[in-house]
């Protein structure tokens, strides 16, 4: 067991030391807007009679790899399939550089394999949150000090 800042885990994450989850990485995304704990602590406390939005990811198959799709992306549909039963399989043949360049209205996460994630966002958060930083485990730009 390691203490490790938001920074510190995505870039353990991106060694394969360590494996986390596709929305435990997007929480992490969405940690880096933080400097100190002063901050996030202040930002919770602000924001904490706003209200939540509870959702549910719908995966997208394309040719190389996956996203993770949440509302508000463009490709999220009107109405997701939340337990299953209706068995709905969403598929392209495009590949996923090809859907973020034709795109315009993003909320999701890709996913090249296990340690390659990418999180893209251009919406308004709702409700005062933060939306997290667009952070690809190719590449380190970040700058929080939790």
């Amino acid at each position: 067991l390691q203490w490790s800042s938001p920074p510190e885990a995505i870039e353990r994450f991106k060694s394969q030391e360590i494996w986390f989850a596709p929305p435990q990485f997007y929480e992490l995304c969405r940690l880096c807007n933080f400097s100190s704990l002063h901050e996030l602590q202040k930002f919770s406390s602000d924001r904490a009679l706003e209200g939540c939005e509870r959702w549910m990811p719908v995966m997208l198959t394309a040719s190389d790899g996956y996203i993770q799709l949440l509302p508000g992306d463009e490709l999220y549909p009107e109405d997701p399939d939340y337990t299953g039963e209706k068995k709905i399989i969403m598929s392209t043949d495009k590949k996923v550089e090809d859907l973020i360049k034709e795109g315009s209205e993003f909320h999701r996460i890709v996913i090249k394999n296990m340690n390659n994630l990418a999180v893209y966002v251009n919406i308004q958060a709702k409700y005062k949150h933060r939306n997290p930083l667009m952070i690809n485990t190719d590449c380190s730009d970040y700058s929080s000090r939790l």
